[in-house]
């Protein structure tokens, strides 16, 4: 039997993503699909995307997102897109994670991650309206902060002065995320030092990156996206290299997306956490209240 209050949740999510359609729409954007199973994931350091073995001994992966597929679009010559769909990571399971789950993205080329943080709070407005979420704070606008300020005010260092990655990603998940979620309602946490740039353009030594927290639930992490082939290329390996060290498993490397990159010329980008989402908007305390089969 499915939990109490399951098919209501349900049902709001249903409206919560015709809203995302319609928001999409309204604003000219095309919604796309990309291939789920992928050969080539990027090589994050701590995100493991399930391996798939086909009749023909290939090993292909589940995807934990559709970035690469979907910057290639922008390479090809599209300006404004968006994807709702499945995505999958190994071992993340508990209240606010599933193995999968169902992610939004979407990008922008010739715009910036403060353009998207606009988006954001426009779309989270337009979402709440949708299912009568009547918490004041969702039209609020949402508090900034910095990375910097945050360590500094919550965790009590700098990691501008001396970058520990083990360090900076324990304090983030036991001082700073409890903190935010402390100030109540949403919060973009802005401007990741260089060692924490990801896919993210580096603008001196900031890494023009922000992620979205609700009441200290993670909801959406937006890069204004790298461009650079060759600081791209770097970047994938020292991941794998990190990767190799932590015994995880060695993902090939997408060659085409790396070299689409320069056809971009400029964009950015967000993944949306859709079950996240849901749960922020109905007050629902766990992602298997909001999933149809847990």
């Amino acid at each position: 039997m499915p939990p109490p209050g399951l098919l209501q949740t349900l049902a709001k999510r249903a409206e919560i993503v015709r809203a995302v359609r319609a928001f999409f729409d309204a604003q000219g954007f095309i919604e796309v699909e990309t291939p789920v199973l992928i050969a080539a994931p990027a090589p994050e350091e701590h995100i493991d995307c399930p391996a798939v073995r086909g009749a023909d001994v290939r090993v292909e992966y589940l995807r934990a997102s559709p970035e690469l597929q979907m910057k290639k679009l922008l390479a090809a010559g599209m300006d404004r897109i968006y994807q709702l769909g499945p995505c999958f990571r190994e071992g993340e399971r508990g209240s606010r994670h599933n193995p999968e789950f169902t992610m939004l993205e979407w990008y922008r080329r010739g715009a910036g991650y403060l353009d998207i943080a606009d988006d954001f709070a426009r779309l989270l407005r337009a979402a709440a309206a949708a299912v009568g979420a009547d918490d004041a704070r969702f039209s609020a606008e949402a508090k900034r902060l910095t990375v910097r300020e945050a360590y500094r005010t919550y965790a009590g260092w700098d990691p501008w002065k001396a970058f520990d990655a083990d360090r900076f990603d324990v304090d983030m998940a036991t001082k700073v995320e409890p903190a935010i979620g402390a100030l109540g309602g949403g919060v973009f946490l802005m401007d990741y030092p260089v060692q924490a740039a990801s896919l993210a353009r580096v603008r001196g030594d900031v890494a023009e990156r922000w992620e979205f927290y609700w009441d200290g639930l993670e909801l959406a992490n937006c890069f204004t996206e790298l461009c650079d082939e060759t600081e791209q290329a770097a970047r994938f390996a020292r991941a794998k290299a990190a990767r190799q060290t932590l015994g995880e498993a060695d993902y090939p490397i997408d060659g085409d997306f790396l070299a689409c990159l320069p056809l971009i010329g400029s964009a950015a980008g967000v993944a949306v956490g859709i079950d996240r989402l849901v749960m922020a908007l109905t007050g629902a305390s766990t992602i298997a209240l909001v999933r149809a089969g847990g």
